[in-house]
């Protein structure tokens, strides 16, 4: 039934999240989100679809879990007391989604609930996106290159704990909010980056975890519009102003300069605008709204020859200050080849590989790669392509790197 697969690609996060909060489980809410969902498949072709999906996948899920809970009772008469207190608790968080408390969205509660700090900071990221978003163990464990096996285990400690510690699933009181609030907007962008770029597959980008984050982006905002949330969200808007331009008609990636800047999401570029002078008149802000001043230079630019690189490297330089890593220093340096030419960004970016801190990212060599190309050493930029052709994991940036390598 195809209107059901498109209802759990777009519904499942959103039914997934209020389930945990009725049943306060997250495996007993995952095994009810699966046999609502297998329900669905069952009656809605006899029945016809509900008139609201959502409304009608909670509720079978709900029931759905109840009857697991009594069944495994049925084995242990000692449990008998603990089902009658399950059913009393559900029925009465039950009771308390109204239409308005929907408005409230049940997935930012969970992401506060993931967030929480007595889950350390690794354990909170990992749990949100498997969690809230629906990444595979896989897709995550990739983005931190670590094991899945080893990012299995940090998910199930994180249910544990939230388990074990009794933590509420609520959105915290304005005076708990801005400590959660840094891990919420790592999160955030964490979903951001894999629908912009996915981490691998097929496919370049997954449009609905960018528009998810997006969507969460803007309720944390809403809820507490700190300047670096709003930041996050102008930083956002103006990546994925760029999506459309991003690829080829059969999928292939499309580098910035040779986007047809047309194709940008202009309403997109305006909004976030206004969001990154809004932060940056608050002089509270980091390094989010650092990176959306970034994106605003090149969104502002008309042409690539009209790109504004002294500032761009301007901006590289306070973001480096406040945030050091070897990834802003690459970006910084890519940003400096294109002010004064590839021989400068050569240099640095061979630095940054000296010290051993990027080897293993595809990224650094295939910027150092396109560099050499453009100072005519050929054979040394044949090297780095192959070295990042073998580190690359999604199939639309491996044909990209192949066809450079075949255009020498």
């Amino acid at each position: 039934m195809e209107v059901l697969a498109e209802i759990y690609q777009s519904e499942s996060r959103r039914v997934l999240a209020t389930l945990i909060k009725l049943l306060g489980d997250f495996d007993l809410a995952e095994e009810a989100l699966h046999d609502a969902f297998a329900s669905a498949a069952e009656s809605w072709p006899r029945d016809g679809l509900p008139a609201n999906p959502r409304a009608w996948l909670v509720s079978a899920g709900r029931f759905k879990a109840i009857d697991r809970v009594r069944r495994r009772a049925r084995f242990d008469e000692a449990k008998l007391d603990l089902v009658q207190r399950f059913e009393e608790v559900a029925a009465t968080n039950a009771s308390k989604s109204t239409q308005a408390e929907e408005i409230e969205d049940d997935r930012l509660r969970l992401i506060f609930t993931c967030c929480h700090p007595a889950i350390a900071p690794p354990v909170q990221i990992a749990l949100t996106l498997r969690e809230v978003c629906g990444l595979t163990t896989e897709e995550i464990a990739n983005a931190f290159l670590i094991s899945s096996t080893t990012m299995a285990q940090r998910i199930v400690r994180g249910k544990a704990k939230i388990r074990d510690a009794g933590i509420p699933f609520v959105i915290p009181s304005a005076a708990d909010l801005p400590e959660r609030l840094d891990a919420v907007l790592t999160v955030t962008y964490l979903v951001f980056n894999e629908g912009y770029s996915a981490s691998f597959g097929a496919s370049l980008t997954r449009a609905e975890l960018s528009q998810e984050a997006i969507r969460l982006g803007r309720l944390v905002v809403e809820l507490l519009p700190d300047p670096e949330a709003i930041g996050l969200l102008a930083l956002m808007l103006l990546q994925e102003s760029r999506r459309a331009a991003r690829t080829a008609a059969n999928g292939d990636l499309v580098l910035l300069e040779d986007q047809d800047r047309a194709l940008w999401n202009h309403a997109y570029i305006l909004e976030g605008e206004q969001l990154v002078q809004r932060a940056i008149a608050s002089r509270r802000f980091g390094s989010y709204t650092l990176q959306a001043a970034i994106a605003l230079g090149h969104a502002r630019a008309r042409t690539p020859a009209e790109t504004n690189w002294r500032e761009i490297v301007a901006l590289y330089d306070a973001l480096l200050s406040i945030n050091p890593s070897p990834v802003v220093e690459l970006n910084r340096a890519v940003a400096i080849a294109m002010r004064d030419g590839p021989r400068a960004g050569v240099v640095l970016i061979e630095a940054i590989l000296q010290r051993g801190e990027l080897t293993d990212y595809h990224l650094a060599h295939a910027a150092r790669a396109d560099l050499l190309r453009k100072l005519g050493d050929h054979v040394a930029a044949k090297i780095a392509y192959q070295n990042a052709i073998a580190m690359v994991k999604q199939e639309p940036e491996r044909r990209f790197l192949l066809s450079r390598l075949a255009s020498l």
